[in-house]
């Protein structure tokens, strides 16, 4: 009998501390102490603490799965530009920057032509120093148009050139091109090879003048037809034109397709932060050749403008200028696309 209990004894012991065990008397206020806390989370911490029990760490929040807004590419740059893409969609009306919106402060031509307005007013003196300013913008008209990939634009240009620092002549105007023109965009977006994408092709109807009378008149009207292209960062985009006869005693520049050839090709590319242009242009005549280049590099400034470098060399840089020679370099600021 004494063995029996001297074992009963022995398991009450070896069974101290698990759940059926008897709580001891000391830690009974302890528990009546958490069993007042109104707050479940903290009242099961009270518990586990007295237990001597670990808290499970609270498991990892898992990262909210990325919206289908953020999972799109940023739109390219023709998209931008001309809304190819639906990421890149505004609304029709909108007014938006066309070509490049710029002011040179100062730029130097070292082939100023003078003789043309010093001939017409001998009492002015042009001077190879001088600034230069474009405003270009676009709005869309139609969308999709008759239900197809199809857009059409009104897009208009102003490219002048300012005597500002001749101030003996009151600081004239040298010359500003006008530059209206109607585009119909067919989006595209096929594949060339393997080497390239089509993205758009446009055709429309460009009108160029200069708003002077004869004998500084300068005018022209063409049938346009433009291809543009891409791959990642690069870019170009070929401008071809005919130009819409005129009669003989309207036409004050009809030799201008011999300077100007018929097309244009323009690139461009970024690197790091910096942009990259460059235009060409050749008029394809072998026994008379005649072309331009434009070279411009652009780079963040500050929030809403961008530092410009443009150099132009050939023929054609403004309608006043279409058959002389021009070598300019010009340094200001860009207006970045809005």
């Amino acid at each position: 009998m004494n063995r029996h209990l001297l074992l009963a004894c022995f398991l009450l012991v070896a069974l101290c501390g698990a759940p059926v065990c008897p709580v001891p008397a000391a830690a009974a206020p302890d528990l009546e102490e958490c069993a007042k806390i109104d707050d479940d989370a903290a009242r099961l911490r009270c518990f586990d603490e007295m237990a001597g029990r670990k808290p499970k760490a609270p498991p990892a929040t898992a990262a909210p799965p990325q919206t289908a807004q953020a999972r799109r590419e940023e739109p390219s740059f023709m998209s931008k530009r001309w809304q190819l893409d639906e990421e890149s969609r505004r609304k029709r009306f909108a007014i938006m920057s066309h070509r490049q919106n710029y002011i040179l402060p100062y730029t130097y031509n070292f082939h100023q032509e003078k003789d043309t307005y010093e001939t017409v007013n001998p009492n002015v003196q042009i001077q190879d120093a001088e600034i230069k300013f474009q405003i270009s913008f676009k709005m869309k008209l139609w969308e999709d148009m008759f239900g197809m990939p199809l857009d059409l634009w009104a897009a208009y240009t102003q490219l002048s050139l300012w005597q500002f620092y001749s101030t003996d002549y009151s600081s004239p105007f040298r010359e500003t091109n006008y530059e209206p023109e109607l585009l119909l965009n067919y989006r595209t977006n096929t594949d060339i090879l393997g080497l390239m994408r089509s993205r758009f092709i446009q055709v429309g109807l460009n009108h160029q003048s200069n708003g002077r009378a004869e004998p500084l008149s300068r005018s022209w009207n063409r049938i346009v037809a433009n291809f543009g292209f891409e791959r990642d960062v690069f870019n170009a985009q070929l401008k071809t034109w005919i130009r819409i006869p005129e009669s003989a005693d309207e036409d004050d520049n009809r030799d201008i397709s011999a300077y100007l050839g018929y097309g244009e090709l323009w690139m461009g590319t970024v690197w790091k932060d910096f942009h990259l242009a460059l235009m060409l242009r050749n008029n394809l005549r072998f026994d008379d050749n005649r072309g331009a280049m434009q070279f411009e590099l652009s780079f963040p400034l500050i929030e809403h403008l961008n530092g410009y470098v443009q150099y132009f060399l050939g023929y054609g840089e403004t309608l006043i200028d279409y058959n002389h020679y021009t070598n300019r370099i010009g340094v200001g600021v860009m207006v970045k696309d809005w």
